[in-house]
């Protein structure tokens, strides 16, 4: 009897067997062979520049023709030819490390594992990626990569902490198209707890440069569902803003109110060219995968 694939089943319960980097492999093993078919097979190096030596580079990419001839220690620099050029967008304010039981994920860890997931499925096509993570500003950055090593260094950054009282996605896209000076692939993973007009515009100003953008919606199904149960208070993570309610006497202008917030996100992204998925952190992994691959353009893949 085959094992039952990781992609299908419940995240917290995956993840609860080994870290960030062992989900991500086996949820990819279980997903896809790969990403994309592309009628370019392999990838190679380009030369792109020069710049001097700093003590610590690699000897094998000293310029010693430059060195005997002018006295001028210097080192080439290659940039990387792939089939395509990725940046992963990762919020990880404090509204992101919420969870509405005990037994899901918070919405980060949640969004860890599948933008693991993700940039390890890209690295398999050979595509370069990198990552990007934000709160109240830009916390960490990962340039675009595709060689042996670079899936660890995305999956460390990964694990880094945030939880800053903010959210500064605008800063995070801009770094993300900085990247991807050529047409390439952003993905957005956040709850979206923001105002939505200017990243909205953002992102019509990124697929005016024709970059493909998609925008994972990452949310906790409590979220969604106003809990049932007596007076409570409700406190925002990150402006500590504390509000007194009954939920039997709000549940149904908040369901209301999430629905018209998530109609107008998906619907003016689609309008500017964007994809966008909801993803519930109870969702197995593979739904929200699948979007990235119709997403991509190229077609489903086989499944593992």
């Amino acid at each position: 009897m085959s094992s039952p694939r990781a992609d299908l089943l419940d995240p917290a319960a995956v993840s609860a067997l080994g870290h960030l980097e062992m989900v991500a492999r086996w949820v990819v093993d279980g997903f896809l062979t790969g990403l994309h078919r592309s009628p370019r097979k392999g990838f190679s190096v380009e030369f792109a520049e020069h710049r001097p030596y700093q003590p610590g580079d690699d000897l094998r990419y000293l310029d010693w023709r430059i060195a005997a001839r002018a006295d001028r220690w210097v080192v080439k620099q290659f940039e990387e030819e792939t089939n395509t050029r990725a940046m992963l967008v990762l919020d990880v304010s404090a509204s992101m490390h919420w969870t509405g039981a005990l037994n899901r994920l918070t919405k980060l860890a949640y969004a860890e594992r599948l933008l693991g997931a993700l940039a390890l499925l890209f690295l398999r096509q050979r595509d370069a990626v990198g990552l990007v993570r934000a709160d109240t500003g830009v916390r960490s950055v990962v340039p675009p990569g595709s060689r042996d090593g670079h899936w660890f260094r995305l999956a460390a950054a990964l694990a880094q902490a945030g939880g800053g009282p903010g959210t500064d996605l605008i800063a995070a896209l801009t770094q993300a198209a900085h990247f991807t000076r050529r047409p390439g692939f952003i993905v957005l993973a956040s709850d979206l707890l923001v105002e939505p007009e200017p990243v909205i515009e953002q992102v019509r100003a990124l697929r005016a440069r024709g970059h493909e953008v998609l925008v994972l919606h990452i949310l906790d199904p409590l979220e969604r569902d106003f809990p049932e149960g007596g007076e409570a208070l409700f406190t925002d993570p990150e402006s500590r803003t504390a509000v007194p309610a009954s939920p039997a006497d709000v549940r149904r202008d908040y369901r209301a109110t999430v629905e018209h917030a998530l109609a107008q996100w998906r619907t003016e992204l689609l309008r500017h060219g964007a994809r966008y998925t909801l993803a519930f952190t109870d969702t197995p992994f593979g739904d929200p995968l699948r979007a990235v691959v119709r997403a991509s353009g190229r077609g489903p893949m086989p499944i593992a």
